[in-house]
């Protein structure tokens, strides 16, 4: 992270070519960083430079500019074709949204973010996970969400889908560098997690369903919220994952809405309160009180404990089978009890399946039962009155994100 300042601006439209200030230098440093840790891999990690030429986009594109994301990919040992990402955004900006000169250091905004990638990359190349997981350091976040809308958007075509890609999960890490509140008040054993309700990618069909059946509670990036506490929330992390049921702070925006609009489960961990004197400001002195988004303003042992949630979280989505696809609801006979169906995995590491459920009016799921390595299960319970999920086990025992079913007529 103190390097990351250290280039004085990560704007956008900073000097690329500058070697040791502006978006370019710390572009090529974190491309750097990222190649060490694949180095360590034995070639399972690669590290590519995803460049794309941005067209003018007014008021805070003004000029045709390169945007480049560093992303580091380590490759699934067993099912490579599904896929977790997870994110910070390197570029930084300061009061000026459009001023690229001025000192922008961009430690807690977001230097944290992409310290936390960049920890799990370096943690994680020597092991072998089953599915593949993406560390990324994205641009243009600051002038509206570029880098990443750009990724999201690469990963639906047939350059990464040839092997069927199949993204189950992206976390964007922005703004996850200090405990500390704008009135000097600390929590340093929470993190806060944004996860939509209803889907940004909803279609007027499916918002038909949902009106009808219920889940707005339940919407692909809630499980993974759900999924997320189960998880991370130990003695190892020493943290408590806060679950904000919003797509993002109160009309503000991440780098998971674009994978959202993809249709992917997405969410956005940032912390318990921010102090807006050190984001988006100017590096000054005011009536006696710093100003700026400055390393010292920092909480290093809580962003190793972020780090330790991203781990647990990713590590345990990636060593689990998928969630499952298809999953319905037989409506084709009125009865009292409820007739699942799901289109069974092809992961060789899955052990069988898990039906969950829940009250209505319950925030979690509160029952389990085992189903076996089938594609169907018939629970003595009505689907009029609770809610019911379907999840994947493995051989390990770990359990996978739960997916919510739609009716089948």
């Amino acid at each position: 992270m103190r390097r990351l300042a250290a280039f004085r601006t990560r704007h956008t439209l900073s000097s690329q070519t500058d070697p040791v200030r502006g978006i370019g230098a710390a572009r090529d440093w974190i491309f750097a960083e990222m190649t060490k840790s694949a180095q360590r891999s034995g070639g399972r990690m690669t590290v590519e430079l995803q460049s794309y030429l941005q067209q003018p986009a007014p008021p805070r594109i003004p000029v045709a500019t390169t945007i480049t994301n560093v992303v580091a990919t380590l490759r699934g040992s067993t099912t490579p074709e599904r896929v977790y990402v997870v994110s910070g955004h390197y570029d930084s900006r300061c009061s000026d949204p459009l001023d690229a000169t001025k000192d922008a250091p961009g430690a807690d905004d977001d230097a944290s973010g992409v310290a936390v990638a960049m920890e799990l990359a370096r943690v994680l190349a020597t092991r072998r996970p089953a599915a593949t997981i993406v560390f990324a350091a994205v641009a243009g976040e600051e002038q509206g969400l570029f880098g990443a809308r750009h990724m999201a958007a690469l990963f639906k075509t047939a350059r990464y889908n040839t092997a069927g890609t199949n993204v189950q999960a992206m976390f964007t890490n922005d703004i996850v560098g200090s405990s500390r509140a704008d009135d000097g008040t600390r929590d340093p054993r929470t993190i806060r997690l944004f996860a939509e309700g209803v889907p940004t990618s909803e279609t007027p069909a499916q918002a038909d369903i949902r009106r009808a059946v219920g889940g707005e509670n339940d919407s692909p990036s809630r499980q993974l919220a759900r999924f997320v506490r189960s998880v991370a929330e130990n003695d190892a992390t020493g943290m408590t994952v806060r679950v904000i049921h919003r797509r993002d702070r109160y009309l503000r925006g991440g780098d998971h809405i674009p994978f959202l609009e993809q249709g992917y489960p997405a969410a956005r961990f940032t912390e318990p309160h921010e102090d807006y004197a050190h984001q988006h400001q100017d590096v000054r002195v005011e009536n006696g009180k710093r100003f700026g988004d400055l390393p010292e303003f920092c909480d290093f042992p809580f962003i190793a404990r972020v780090a330790r949630v991203n781990a647990a979280t990713m590590w345990s989505l990636a060593t689990a089978p998928g969630t499952p696809e298809d999953v319905r609801i037989r409506t084709d006979q009125l009865t009292n009890d409820t007739d699942l169906v799901w289109r069974r995995g092809t992961d060789p590491d899955l052990a069988g399946y898990e039906v969950v459920w829940r009250e209505t009016t319950a925030a979690d799921w509160t029952h389990a039962i085992e189903v076996g390595n089938r594609s169907e299960a018939k629970v003595d319970l009505s689907k009029d009155n609770v809610f019911f999920g379907v999840r994947a086990v493995g051989k390990n025992g770990r359990r996978g994100p739960v997916a919510f079913p739609t009716p089948l007529r």
